[in-house]
This record gives C-alpha cells, structure tokens and sequence, in this order.
C-alpha cells in the first residue's frame, strides 16, 4: 500500500458508560496523555471545542518528539469528533471518534485514522527511501493500529471508572 491510497486504521470497544461520560473525554486534549502512547497531552488553541476549533497537542514516537496543530471538521456531540493535523487543505493525517449507543446503554466507541498527503515524520520518510515506501506504511499502519488499541483500552478505564462513581451529593441539608 502507498501513501496516495490514503490507508486506513480503525479500531472499536465497547465502553460501559453513557456516550456523554465517553464524549466529554475523547473532546478534551488536555486528557488526552492519559490514553495515548503517543500523544503526551494537548491545550485547546482558540475555544474550549466546537466545529473550527484548533488544538495543539505534544507527541513522541522512535525517539522523536513533536508539536501538531488540529483543527476539528466534525462535532455533533455524543456522536462524531473529528480533525484534520496540519495544513487542513492537505493534512497529514485525519482522526475521527465516532460513538455509538449500545443496547445496554453503554458506548461502542470506533477509533479510526487515515493517512494524509500532508508533511509529517512519514512522509519525510518516504521521501527518503522511496523505494521502501509500501514497508513505511506498513511499519507504521502497525504501531497506530496498536497505538489505537491502547487508546481505546485507556478510555474505556477511565469512562467506566467515572461511571461507577457515585453521583456528587454534597448539598447543604437545611434544617
């Protein structure tokens, strides 16, 4: 597979918690460390979300580190979350959340990434061993569909730990 066949990862889990616990994680950058093994953690740049928001978030991969910048092209709350890295005309890459209702009132929760045609550590790869570029994609569609596994794993702990909490009953009694 080559890079202009804009190659796909997904994975999915399902999430005991309401689709609102699992949205108000996966929409915050600044949680993000907590579940990725890539991405260490990340601020919102101009809003707190919504549709155009950009965030930037702080990664690490073979011994590099990096800064991107997103910004969301998908936000229908409890449903879609979803963004462009880099140049929004020509992305390095393209992620999307997307959450699903379950029978048992939980969330299938669907992780997907898509190669983009923009600059990133790939593409820099690929312009310097080109004949090697199907062995990139490779190597590299591996550690994400891995990468992603770990995510998912990492918020299904943390959804279904803040939906057995007990609800916060710290009202003042009047007697």
């Amino acid at each position: 597979m080559r890079i202009t066949d804009r190659p796909t990862v997904q994975c999915e889990i399902e999430i005991s918690a309401p689709r609102s616990i699992v949205w108000a994680l996966i929409t915050d950058p600044t949680k993000v460390g907590m579940f990725s093994p890539e991405c260490s953690g990340g601020s919102w740049d101009d809003a707190s979300g919504g549709l155009g928001s950009r965030f930037t978030c702080r990664n690490g991969w073979g011994g590099r580190e990096w800064t991107t910048t997103s910004t969301v092209t998908q936000w229908e709350p409890d449903r879609v979350f979803a963004w462009v890295v880099g140049d929004a005309d020509i992305p390095s890459a393209i992620w999307r959340y997307q959450l699903h209702p379950t029978k048992a009132g939980g969330t299938r929760l669907v992780e997907s990434m898509e190669f983009g045609m923009g600059a990133s550590g790939t593409t820099a790869r690929i312009a310097e061993v080109p004949d090697k570029e199907e062995q990139v994609i490779a190597a590299r569609t591996a550690e994400h569909q891995r990468n992603i596994e770990t995510t998912l794993a990492a918020i299904q702990r943390a959804a279904e730990d803040t939906a057995s909490q007990p609800p916060n009953t710290s009202q003042k009694s009047s007697t």
